[in-house]
């Protein structure tokens, strides 16, 4: 979870020539290029010295499976603070401006990128002619493929229309989308697979997509125990879907790498290389998370934990990269 003082925030202080809020947006402008080398260049960085090859145009497809989980948290996120602030006696009304809309662009041009690759037979096509839209009904990762571009269509739709109630649906079969992609029916156990994925993306995109919607209600609210109650209740399940994202990720991973090999296989494969470096980032978000807890519990001003606030902020969002990127990488092999 993630506190923050709307007051404190240097980037909102006036002063001679400044305006407000330029500090936040030179942040985006600096850090998104940032976020964006992660995937573009991680493959090569994973791969160097463990004697496996990428797929052509990985870092691209890890950037846009990126963008594509970033645009599931962000909706989801707002639903879920939306519903926890409703909840709240003595609210005040102010409301962010919703990022639902832009999110859902981002996915649909995301997902439509993904499918294009898929249509190429899951190679990078260079021309027009190279695109199958048609071939994506006769395969099953071409269907998958579709049901994200409809859904993310229909969630631009949603949001446009402001059909809040219907807007939970498209998100949810992407998840369940990539749920199956993920797992195909060759593999071992599909659907525990699945099931583990599933669990794991909606509790990710809740923690994730519920912090950065937290910190943007709490900018516009004053300072009071309606913030401090609204930080509580959102803590209260972050601290839950950080335990599932951590079980399933364990669990998953163990399907991926036995315990005998996973030792060797976190520093010798691409595919350990990059878990281990999500791992560490979720600790440090984990860490962070718990500092903010007991500053809600303990100071006299529970809305004094901003330092961790930015800091938590950045962490997930290179946790959504690094997600990305894990899925461009040839998967480990299972050694016997």
């Amino acid at each position: 979870m993630t506190l923050i003082r709307p007051s404190a925030d240097p980037a909102d202080a006036s002063g001679p020539g400044r305006r407000p809020g330029i500090g936040r947006a030179v942040a985006v402008l600096v850090l998104a290029p940032l976020g964006a080398m992660i995937p573009l260049l991680g493959p090569a960085a994973a791969l160097h010295g463990t004697g496996e090859a990428a797929a052509p145009g990985a870092g691209g497809m890890a950037l846009l499976r990126a963008v594509l989980f970033a645009a599931l948290c962000v909706p989801l996120g707002e639903l879920f603070v939306h519903r926890l602030a409703r909840r709240l006696p003595g609210a005040p009304p102010e409301r962010p401006r919703s990022w639902a809309t832009p999110a859902a662009a981002a996915g649909l041009v995301a997902a439509s990128a993904l499918a294009s690759v898929v249509s190429a037979g899951n190679l990078i096509p260079h021309h027009l002619g190279r695109i199958d839209v048609g071939g994506l009904y006769g395969s099953r990762d071409g269907k998958l493929a579709l049901l994200e571009v409809n859904a993310f269509l229909l969630a631009v739709l949603c949001a446009v229309t402001r059909r809040t109630a219907a807007q939970v649906w498209p998100p949810a079969a992407v998840v369940v989308a990539e749920a199956l992609r993920a797992h195909p029916p060759t593999e071992q156990s599909p659907l525990v697979g699945s099931g583990l994925t599933l669990v794991h993306l909606t509790c990710a995109a809740l923690w994730t997509g519920g912090l950065l919607h937290t910190v943007r209600t709490l900018r516009l609210w004053p300072s009071g125990p309606a913030g401090t109650a609204l930080l509580g209740r959102y803590a209260r399940v972050a601290a839950v879907s950080l335990a599932a994202v951590t079980a399933t990720g364990v669990w998953s991973a163990l399907r991926r790498m036995p315990p005998a090999t996973i030792l060797d296989q976190l520093t010798t494969t691409a595919y350990g290389r990059t878990l281990l470096a999500k791992v560490v980032l979720v600790a440090a978000v984990a860490l962070l998370a718990l500092r903010a807890r007991i500053r809600l519990g303990r100071a006299a001003d529970p809305l004094t934990a901003y330092a961790p606030a930015r800091a938590e902020v950045i962490a997930l969002g290179a946790v959504v990269t690094v997600s990305g990127l894990l899925t461009a990488l040839p998967l480990p092999i299972r050694w016997s």
